[in-house]
Protein backbone atom coordinates (compact mmCIF):
# COMPACT_ATOMS: atom_id res chain seq x y z
CA UNK A 1 0.00 0.00 0.00
CA UNK A 2 1.32 3.10 -1.00
CA UNK A 3 1.58 5.90 2.29
CA UNK A 4 0.71 9.43 1.21
CA UNK A 5 1.45 12.52 3.53
CA UNK A 6 -1.65 14.09 4.68
CA UNK A 7 -2.31 17.58 3.44
CA UNK A 8 -1.88 19.57 6.04
CA UNK A 9 -3.92 22.78 6.96
CA UNK A 10 -1.75 25.94 8.71
CA UNK A 11 -4.03 29.08 8.98
CA UNK A 12 -0.36 30.64 8.60
CA UNK A 13 0.63 29.19 5.28
CA UNK A 14 -2.37 29.38 3.96
CA UNK A 15 -2.87 33.40 4.98
CA UNK A 16 0.28 33.74 2.48
CA UNK A 17 -0.12 36.08 -0.70
CA UNK A 18 2.02 34.05 -3.14
CA UNK A 19 3.27 35.78 -6.43
CA UNK A 20 4.18 34.23 -9.82
CA UNK A 21 7.31 34.82 -11.08
CA UNK A 22 8.05 37.59 -13.12
CA UNK A 23 4.39 39.21 -11.32
CA UNK A 24 5.23 41.44 -8.67
CA UNK A 25 4.69 44.44 -10.82
CA UNK A 26 1.02 43.36 -10.13
CA UNK A 27 1.58 44.00 -6.14
CA UNK A 28 3.66 46.50 -6.52
CA UNK A 29 1.15 48.76 -8.31
CA UNK A 30 -1.12 47.23 -5.84
CA UNK A 31 0.74 48.46 -2.67
CA UNK A 32 1.43 51.98 -4.12
CA UNK A 33 -2.27 52.57 -4.21
CA UNK A 34 -3.68 51.27 -1.30
CA UNK A 35 -5.99 53.64 -0.06
CA UNK A 36 -6.87 52.65 3.77
CA UNK A 37 -3.82 51.97 6.16
CA UNK A 38 -2.31 48.85 4.85
CA UNK A 39 0.31 46.47 6.66
CA UNK A 40 3.17 44.19 4.35
CA UNK A 41 5.47 41.72 6.53
CA UNK A 42 7.33 38.56 5.41
CA UNK A 43 6.95 35.28 6.85
CA UNK A 44 10.84 33.01 7.06
CA UNK A 45 11.31 30.26 9.27
CA UNK A 46 12.56 32.44 12.02
CA UNK A 47 9.32 34.27 12.40
CA UNK A 48 6.88 31.16 11.53
CA UNK A 49 8.90 29.89 14.83
CA UNK A 50 8.91 32.87 17.00
CA UNK A 51 5.06 32.86 16.06
CA UNK A 52 4.64 29.49 17.15
CA UNK A 53 5.86 30.18 20.73
CA UNK A 54 3.68 33.24 21.41
CA UNK A 55 -0.12 33.53 20.11
CA UNK A 56 0.06 37.39 20.23
CA UNK A 57 3.07 37.13 17.68
CA UNK A 58 0.80 34.52 15.96
CA UNK A 59 -2.52 36.99 15.61
CA UNK A 60 -0.07 39.66 14.56
CA UNK A 61 1.18 37.76 11.58
CA UNK A 62 -2.45 36.44 10.69
CA UNK A 63 -3.35 40.82 11.24
CA UNK A 64 -0.99 41.68 8.55
CA UNK A 65 -2.52 42.72 5.62
CA UNK A 66 0.10 41.42 2.98
CA UNK A 67 1.90 38.56 3.85
CA UNK A 68 4.52 37.23 1.43
CA UNK A 69 6.61 33.82 1.37
CA UNK A 70 10.53 34.57 2.55
CA UNK A 71 12.83 31.85 2.08
CA UNK A 72 13.06 27.79 1.30
CA UNK A 73 11.78 26.41 4.52
CA UNK A 74 8.47 28.96 3.79
CA UNK A 75 8.60 26.90 0.28
CA UNK A 76 8.38 23.48 1.69
CA UNK A 77 6.00 24.43 3.89
CA UNK A 78 3.77 25.91 1.05
CA UNK A 79 4.18 22.09 -0.70
CA UNK A 80 3.40 20.29 2.37
CA UNK A 81 0.12 22.34 2.51
CA UNK A 82 -0.94 21.98 -1.04
CA UNK A 83 0.27 25.21 -2.17
CA UNK A 84 2.31 26.26 -5.17
CA UNK A 85 4.92 28.31 -3.32
CA UNK A 86 5.75 30.42 -6.19
CA UNK A 87 8.29 33.48 -5.98
CA UNK A 88 10.49 33.88 -3.36
CA UNK A 89 9.79 37.33 -2.45
CA UNK A 90 12.17 38.69 0.66
CA UNK A 91 12.39 41.53 1.83
CA UNK A 92 15.84 42.42 1.54
CA UNK A 93 15.34 42.46 -1.97
CA UNK A 94 11.33 43.38 -2.57
CA UNK A 95 11.41 46.26 -0.29
CA UNK A 96 14.05 48.48 -2.56
CA UNK A 97 11.68 47.37 -5.30
CA UNK A 98 9.12 48.79 -3.93
CA UNK A 99 11.18 52.16 -3.12
CA UNK A 100 11.68 52.40 -6.85
CA UNK A 101 8.25 52.05 -8.18
CA UNK A 102 7.39 55.01 -5.76
CA UNK A 103 9.95 57.07 -8.68
CA UNK A 104 8.16 59.82 -10.59
CA UNK A 105 4.79 59.82 -7.99
CA UNK A 106 7.02 60.73 -4.55
CA UNK A 107 5.30 63.95 -3.92
CA UNK A 108 2.37 62.57 -2.51
CA UNK A 109 4.56 60.14 -0.14
CA UNK A 110 6.07 60.46 3.19
CA UNK A 111 8.68 58.74 3.87
CA UNK A 112 9.79 57.49 7.87
CA UNK A 113 12.41 54.19 8.80
CA UNK A 114 11.93 52.97 11.74
CA UNK A 115 14.58 50.79 13.21
CA UNK A 116 17.87 50.07 14.54
CA UNK A 117 20.43 52.05 15.71
CA UNK A 118 22.93 54.77 14.34
CA UNK A 119 24.98 54.93 12.40
CA UNK A 120 23.08 52.52 10.66
CA UNK A 121 19.28 53.99 10.57
CA UNK A 122 20.35 57.42 8.51
CA UNK A 123 23.15 55.80 6.11
CA UNK A 124 20.69 53.20 5.45
CA UNK A 125 17.66 55.11 4.88
CA UNK A 126 19.34 57.48 3.04
CA UNK A 127 20.29 54.87 0.27
CA UNK A 128 17.30 53.00 0.59
CA UNK A 129 15.35 55.70 -0.15
CA UNK A 130 17.62 57.29 -2.49
CA UNK A 131 18.48 60.13 -1.29
CA UNK A 132 14.32 61.26 -0.91
CA UNK A 133 13.75 63.10 2.17
CA UNK A 134 12.32 61.21 5.38
CA UNK A 135 11.85 61.02 9.29
CA UNK A 136 13.58 58.53 11.26
CA UNK A 137 13.48 56.78 14.77
CA UNK A 138 15.40 53.89 15.97
CA UNK A 139 14.05 50.96 17.14
CA UNK A 140 14.70 50.45 20.63
CA UNK A 141 11.56 52.70 21.91
CA UNK A 142 8.80 51.68 23.34
CA UNK A 143 6.12 50.02 20.83
CA UNK A 144 3.31 52.08 21.45
CA UNK A 145 5.58 55.62 21.09
CA UNK A 146 5.83 55.10 17.61
CA UNK A 147 2.07 55.84 16.68
CA UNK A 148 2.79 59.30 18.38
CA UNK A 149 6.08 59.73 16.64
CA UNK A 150 4.48 59.30 13.22
CA UNK A 151 1.37 61.55 13.97
CA UNK A 152 4.09 64.20 15.30
CA UNK A 153 5.70 64.06 12.05
CA UNK A 154 3.47 63.31 9.42
CA UNK A 155 2.71 66.25 7.08
CA UNK A 156 -0.71 66.78 6.19
CA UNK A 157 -2.22 65.06 2.74
CA UNK A 158 0.97 62.97 3.03
CA UNK A 159 0.55 59.27 2.36
CA UNK A 160 3.15 57.64 5.02
CA UNK A 161 5.70 55.18 3.57
CA UNK A 162 6.97 53.62 7.18
CA UNK A 163 9.78 50.68 7.17
CA UNK A 164 9.71 49.15 10.08
CA UNK A 165 12.90 47.77 10.41
CA UNK A 166 13.47 46.34 14.04
CA UNK A 167 13.28 42.87 13.86
CA UNK A 168 10.69 40.26 14.13
CA UNK A 169 8.49 40.38 16.53
CA UNK A 170 8.32 44.04 17.55
CA UNK A 171 8.36 45.56 13.52
CA UNK A 172 4.68 42.96 13.44
CA UNK A 173 3.39 44.43 16.86
CA UNK A 174 4.05 47.92 16.02
CA UNK A 175 2.71 47.88 12.37
CA UNK A 176 -0.80 47.28 13.92
CA UNK A 177 -0.56 49.61 16.84
CA UNK A 178 -0.01 52.14 13.18
CA UNK A 179 -2.63 50.72 11.35
CA UNK A 180 -5.04 51.09 14.51
CA UNK A 181 -3.84 54.69 14.82
CA UNK A 182 -3.62 55.98 11.29
CA UNK A 183 -6.00 57.15 9.32
CA UNK A 184 -6.32 57.43 5.22
CA UNK A 185 -3.34 55.82 2.72
CA UNK A 186 -0.33 54.52 4.59
CA UNK A 187 1.93 51.57 4.09
CA UNK A 188 3.74 49.91 7.12
CA UNK A 189 6.29 47.82 5.89
CA UNK A 190 8.16 45.19 8.27
CA UNK A 191 11.48 44.95 6.97
CA UNK A 192 13.45 43.79 9.13
CA UNK A 193 17.56 44.12 8.84
CA UNK A 194 16.61 45.81 5.36
CA UNK A 195 18.29 49.38 6.96
CA UNK A 196 21.09 47.02 8.48
CA UNK A 197 21.78 45.54 4.91
CA UNK A 198 21.28 49.53 3.08
CA UNK A 199 24.21 50.87 5.10
CA UNK A 200 26.19 47.39 4.68
CA UNK A 201 26.50 46.52 8.11
CA UNK A 202 25.66 42.79 7.19
CA UNK A 203 27.60 41.49 3.84
CA UNK A 204 24.63 39.48 1.93
CA UNK A 205 24.83 36.25 0.44
CA UNK A 206 26.37 36.50 -3.81
CA UNK A 207 23.49 36.07 -5.99
CA UNK A 208 23.72 32.79 -6.92
CA UNK A 209 23.73 31.36 -3.35
CA UNK A 210 20.33 33.58 -3.09
CA UNK A 211 19.02 32.40 -6.05
CA UNK A 212 18.51 28.60 -4.79
CA UNK A 213 17.49 29.99 -1.19
CA UNK A 214 20.34 29.44 0.94
CA UNK A 215 21.49 32.81 2.04
CA UNK A 216 20.68 31.60 5.38
CA UNK A 217 23.44 29.04 5.05
CA UNK A 218 25.92 31.86 3.97
CA UNK A 219 24.80 33.97 7.11
CA UNK A 220 25.14 31.36 9.19
CA UNK A 221 28.68 30.93 8.00
CA UNK A 222 29.74 34.57 8.64
CA UNK A 223 28.08 34.74 12.17
CA UNK A 224 27.79 31.39 13.59
CA UNK A 225 27.77 32.24 17.15
CA UNK A 226 24.62 34.55 16.82
CA UNK A 227 22.94 32.49 14.68
CA UNK A 228 23.13 29.24 15.45
CA UNK A 229 20.01 29.03 17.63
CA UNK A 230 18.01 30.12 14.87
CA UNK A 231 19.27 28.44 11.91
CA UNK A 232 20.56 24.70 13.66
CA UNK A 233 18.30 24.48 16.25
CA UNK A 234 15.35 26.86 14.54
CA UNK A 235 15.27 24.49 11.58
CA UNK A 236 14.24 21.13 13.05
CA UNK A 237 11.75 23.34 15.50
CA UNK A 238 10.19 25.00 11.94
CA UNK A 239 9.49 21.32 10.71
CA UNK A 240 8.29 19.97 13.86
CA UNK A 241 6.10 23.51 14.00
CA UNK A 242 4.67 23.00 10.05
CA UNK A 243 3.51 19.28 10.79
CA UNK A 244 1.87 19.26 14.15
CA UNK A 245 0.20 22.81 13.65
CA UNK A 246 -0.83 21.99 10.32
CA UNK A 247 -2.33 18.64 11.31
CA UNK A 248 -3.80 19.67 14.78
CA UNK A 249 -4.83 23.51 14.14
CA UNK A 250 -7.26 25.01 16.15
CA UNK A 251 -7.78 28.23 14.14
CA UNK A 252 -11.24 27.99 12.13
CA UNK A 253 -11.27 29.01 8.34
CA UNK A 254 -13.73 31.39 9.78
CA UNK A 255 -11.64 33.00 11.80
CA UNK A 256 -8.77 32.88 9.25
CA UNK A 257 -11.10 35.16 7.19
CA UNK A 258 -11.20 37.82 10.14
CA UNK A 259 -7.64 38.30 10.61
CA UNK A 260 -7.59 38.77 6.60
CA UNK A 261 -9.89 42.23 7.08
CA UNK A 262 -8.29 45.12 8.53
CA UNK A 263 -7.49 44.91 12.32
Amino acid sequence: MKFTFPKLYDPLITKLKLVDEGKQELLLTELREVKTPTTLGFLNQHGYNIAHTDKDVRRNFLRLNYLLRDGIGVKVACQLNGREPRANLNGTDFIPDLIEHLDGDTGRFQFFALGTQEPWLSEGAARLFKGRPFTAADGFRDADSYPEFVAEHLQPGKTPIIVLAMGMPKQEEVAIKLQRALKGPALMICGGAILDFSAERFSRAPLPVRKIGMEWAYRLLKEPRRLFKRYVIGIPQFFYYVVRNGLGSTVRVSEQGAYNRKS
